[in-house]
């Protein structure tokens, strides 16, 4: 009998089990096809954002709690909620944001859903003052295919460092 229950554990443990490996890899096609259309993610994004102000970043991060974003070598959104928090507090803050970013855009399509982004950046953020702020930079990022759309699944904003 204990043969028995030994055996039948092996055959239920076997028959769960499942052969994750590495995602086969994309074609040459399907590479440029998510390539071109992640790109054109990131100019949709940065049209938003310009025209709609602050708010309009909520829609264009992955709304859970594998979102992060960082700036300039900090943590500034550790999670989706921060994050959520955060896009409320600037709408509140900022009454205007010019996002473009450079020509030059690079595209590492990973997975049929998920690609490694990264461009120059122009910003221009204008406060409730009348203040306006300029920041040139590198942006990287994680982008997420989900809900028939590309999203921010973690970012990065980095400037060059001030020359003494």
């Amino acid at each position: 009998m204990p043969g028995r229950i030994a055996l039948a554990a092996l055959i239920l443990v076997a028959g769960c089990a499942r052969e994750d490996g590495p995602a086969p890899p994309l074609s040459p096609a399907q590479r440029a096809a998510e390539g071109a259309a992640a790109a054109r993610f990131l100019t949709e994004m940065a049209a938003d954002v310009t025209r709609e102000g602050p708010a309009a970043w909520a829609r264009h991060f992955v709304p859970s709690q594998e979102f992060f974003m960082a700036a300039d070598g900090a943590l500034v959104f550790p999670d989706g909620d921060s994050a959520a928090r955060g896009v409320a507090s600037l709408a509140k803050t900022l009454t205007g944001i010019e996002l473009s970013f450079g020509s030059e855009v690079k595209v590492d399509p990973l997975t049929q859903d998920l690609v490694a982004l990264g461009a120059p950046y122009h910003e221009v953020l204008t406060d409730a003052d009348g203040r306006r702020t300029e920041s040139r930079g590198y942006f990287t990022a994680l982008a997420e295919y989900r809900g028939g759309r590309w999203l921010l699944r973690d970012a990065h904003w980095s400037e060059p460092a001030a020359r003494p």
